[in-house]
Formats: structure tokens, sequence, C-alpha cells
């Protein structure tokens, strides 16, 4: 029985130009449930983004609601807000968005420090997730000692290290290679599996998407079309 984690109710999203309104997002419905790994495509300019940054509370909706849990996030305080985004969601970018001047190690342990944990308590859990992704030899060195593969990696550690119920991923295999793309796909695929942790993943690219056991497609901020779990 799979129960219901994060629902998107006719969700929109409209900006001002200047001149006149840009509908980004219209009457948006679909939802994610709690373990599910799931697809949102579609062409650039197509809405992606700002849905997956409306759905982590980065952005609110003009119309619509986003829930959590059957809990309407708009009617969170900023605090509560920050708060849920810490202990609940985990986010990977196209850039990965280390920090620099801090080793993986320490990226990693950054959520769980401002969480509270004690610093030995963040660097076992940091190092545990080091070794699960494949870079338990590597724990030590800076974004820039890394490859791009690594980073990603890397960040995608930093991203469940709260254990999270939901990780939202931008374009995460955007800035590489097909090879690259593949076994970071793949290892957000086994993590999934293995942590029972729910999954939603923006991407261009159709194939890598269609990968995943659900999928929906954006196109001029509607969806045409939701495949396997993923309901409108």
């Amino acid at each position: 029985m799979t129960t219901e984690l994060l629902a998107c109710e006719q969700v929109g999203k409209c900006y001002w130009d200047g001149n006149h309104d840009l509908d980004v997002l219209q009457g948006v419905n679909f939802s994610v449930n709690d373990g599910e790994l799931l697809a949102i495509v579609g062409s650039s300019g197509s809405g992606k983004s700002t849905l997956l940054h409306c759905m982590g509370g980065l952005d609110t909706p003009s119309t619509g609601r986003i829930l959590f849990r059957g809990n309407d996030i708009a009617k969170w305080s900023p605090r509560k807000l920050a708060e849920w985004r810490n202990q609940q969601l985990g986010f990977i970018y196209q850039f990965h968005h280390l920090l620099p001047e801090f080793t993986a190690l320490e990226n990693i342990a950054m959520p769980l420090l401002i969480q509270g944990q004690s610093a030995k308590q963040a660097r076992l859990r940091a190092t545990e997730l080091l070794q699960r992704v494949g870079l338990g030899q590597r724990g030590e060195h800076r974004p820039a000692e890394l490859s791009g593969g690594e980073r990603q990696r890397v960040a995608i550690a930093r991203a469940l290290a709260n254990q999270p119920a939901l990780v939202l991923a931008d374009e995460p295999t955007g800035n590489l290679d097909d090879d690259t793309a593949q076994q970071v796909m793949a290892l957000m695929h086994e993590l999934n599996q293995e942590l029972a942790t729910a999954f939603v993943i923006v991407t261009h690219d159709l194939k890598l998407a269609q990968s995943l056991p659900a999928q929906v497609r954006l196109q001029h901020g509607k969806i045409v079309t939701s495949l396997g779990e993923a309901s409108q």
C-alpha cells in the first residue's frame, strides 16, 4: 500500500515581465508517493525547475497548493519551512554547489551540523555516506580536487545526510558526460531502492527519464503526459 508524500494541486506560477503576465505553470496536478522514483521531463522553458522550486518551498505558487503529507506548506512560517527543508528534503542541482573551501566530508556533514548534531556524529554519518557513494577514500579532498562525477556523488551524499523523505534533483546529470551521467542515475536508482527515499528528478533527457519507473511530462507549463505511478 502506497502513501502520498507530496501533492501538487492545481499549481500555477505567474511572473510579471514588465509588460505582461508570464504563465510558467498552469494547473499542475500530480502526486509523489513514499519511496517513489519519478522524473519530471520537458524541454528548456517548460517550467520544470520552477515546479521543483515550488515543491521544495523555495518559491510560492501563484495559484493552487503544495501539500506535504496533507499539509499546505504555504501556511507554514519561514522558520518551519526552513526546518522542513533541512529535515525532510534533500536537494541536488546540475552544478553541485559544494562549498569549495571545505572537504567532501565536511560538505556532507554541513546539514547535520545545521540540524544540531555533534561534530562527531556528523562526521560518522558523512563517512558512512561517502563510502556508500563509492568515495570512501576521497573524504579529505576539496571539490576542486574531484572529478565532475565525484562532485555530484558528494552532492547526492549531502542530500541524503539527514535521511530525508524526499530528494529533489534539478538536472543532476546535465553537466556530466553520458557515461558518468548513467553512473550517477544508477546510483540514485540504487539509493532509492536501498533507503526507500523518494526521488523526483527533473531532466530534459528523455532517455534518462524513461529509465525511471514513473514520469510526468511538462510542456509550456502544463502536464501533457503522466506515466507510471504518477497521476494527474
